[in-house]
């Protein structure tokens, strides 16, 4: 099945409460709860959300607040950014959330390959102690747009076969901006959808836009009339796959459930 909706809640509304509401009425059933800024819900909260979002036939999956570097060579910044994530899971799992994303480092001064393997104990810290506290959310490494980022679906690969509870989150305008422009047909989406799915097979959480670039990667995202990379190319992946596993897919466009009903229409839902 495929799920569809924003990245946070609709500029109209003031909460995840009555984003819920809002986006179920426009037809759209999936919304990504956004606590980039830091995680600020508490459990009662979160599972009145859960409990909304199950009602309404809506699913849900959170983003860990973007202050986050495990690659850091600060010990406090690597142990805080830690408590984010462990804090997003658990209201994420209060919410009845399947998914958490996080941007988890930069490169620093370190080799790609040293901050990879970095990263892979400081992830599985995570995972880990998920597991033992019974938190249903997997962790979902974003592919990243800047190419001072650890984020490569290659790397992320990496530490995903290390650990059960540990996915690829798949942004296509990232993977598009750090690689120069490289989405510009549909057998380019063909080609990171088989590579996403020697990682994993049981669902896919997707974010997409358009987006602005320079050598250096990710500028800013733009909405899906900038045709950069042009959503068309996506439809036909995309559809060929939605009854071997669930699609999630988030619009992080600055028109966000605009233009996650425009995807909605595109892929004739």
């Amino acid at each position: 099945m495929i799920y569809i909706g924003p990245a946070g809640a609709p500029p109209e509304v003031r909460s995840t409460e009555e984003a819920l509401y809002y986006i179920h009425k426009e037809g759209l059933n999936a919304l990504e709860v956004e606590f980039v800024r830091g995680v600020r819900m508490s459990e009662v909260l979160a599972k009145k959300i859960g409990k909304i979002a199950e009602d309404l036939g809506i699913k849900l999956s959170a983003h860990a607040p973007y202050y986050i570097n495990l690659n850091s060579v600060k010990s406090d910044t690597v142990r805080k950014s830690k408590e984010h994530i462990m804090n997003t899971l658990r209201v994420a799992h209060a919410m009845g959330a399947y998914v958490i994303v996080v941007h988890a480092g930069y490169y620093g001064k370190r080799s790609h390959e040293e901050s990879t393997e970095i990263i892979k104990r400081e992830v599985g810290e995570c995972a880990e102690k998920a597991e033992e506290e019974g938190l249903s959310p997997y962790i979902g490494l974003e592919t990243m747009g800047k190419r001072s980022a650890w984020g490569t679906l290659e790397e992320i690969a990496e530490v995903c076969k290390c650990y059960r509870n540990v996915v690829p989150v798949v942004d296509f305008a990232h993977i598009h901006a750090r690689f120069g422009g490289v989405i510009k047909s549909s057998a380019d989406v063909e080609r990171v959808m088989a590579e996403y799915e020697k990682i994993f097979d049981k669902f896919i959480h997707v974010h997409f836009s358009c987006i602005e670039y320079n050598i250096k990667g990710e500028k800013k995202h733009l909405p899906i009339n900038a045709k950069d990379p042009d959503f068309v190319h996506f439809i036909e992946p995309i559809k060929k796959r939605e009854k071997k596993y669930d699609i999630m897919l988030i619009s992080e466009s600055p028109l966000l459930d605009k233009d996650a009903l425009v995807m909605k229409e595109m892929l004739g839902l």
